[in-house]
């Protein structure tokens, strides 16, 4: 039986060689972290900064994803994911996940299918900060739209407006 270790939304900062310790186990014979980090571009753009927020069941339903995962996950021993929510730079950690399995086939579509599902199901939406160049050839910070970063977009189960964070 795979262990849930964390399933997390949080404000502060997080860090993959906490979560690949904190699923370290004696008979895995493998750990696979995955750390999705704010870049400086999206789209041809350059990004300044990146802000999170997330419906109140956030909580609820990484943890319910963490845990189906690891319901169907043979071969895996532990399982630790965590995603970032309020305002982060660029270079930050907006997600991490770590999977210890026997096998590392098991530990790598584990860890695969774990942040897969995790950015399809997590209400939580993300407001980008751009830089434009207006004609007068200086550039100046703009916020993008805010959309969903789970399902392509959109609002499939009906969640009302995001919840702000700081």
């Amino acid at each position: 039986m795979t262990q849930v270790l964390r399933a997390a939304v949080t404000d502060q900062p997080i860090v993959l060689a906490d979560h690949e310790e904190l699923v370290g186990h004696q008979a895995a014979g493998a750990v696979v972290g995955f750390v999705g980090m704010i870049r400086d571009h999206d789209h041809g753009q350059q990004v300044t900064r990146l802000e999170y927020s997330a419906h109140p069941t956030a909580a609820q339903v990484m943890a319910e994803v963490v845990a189906e995962v690891a319901e169907s996950a043979p071969g895996v021993r532990a399982i630790a994911a965590s995603h970032r929510i309020g305002v982060l730079q660029i270079g930050e950690a907006a997600l991490v996940a770590a999977v210890a399995a026997d096998h590392r086939q098991a530990a790598f579509a584990t860890c695969a299918r774990l942040v897969d599902t995790i950015k399809e199901r997590l209400p939580v939406w993300k407001h980008q900060s751009l830089v434009t160049a207006p004609t007068n050839g200086s550039a100046r910070p703009r916020r993008s739209p805010r959309h969903r970063v789970g399902a392509g977009g959109g609002n499939p189960r009906g969640f009302p407006p995001p919840m702000h964070v700081g």
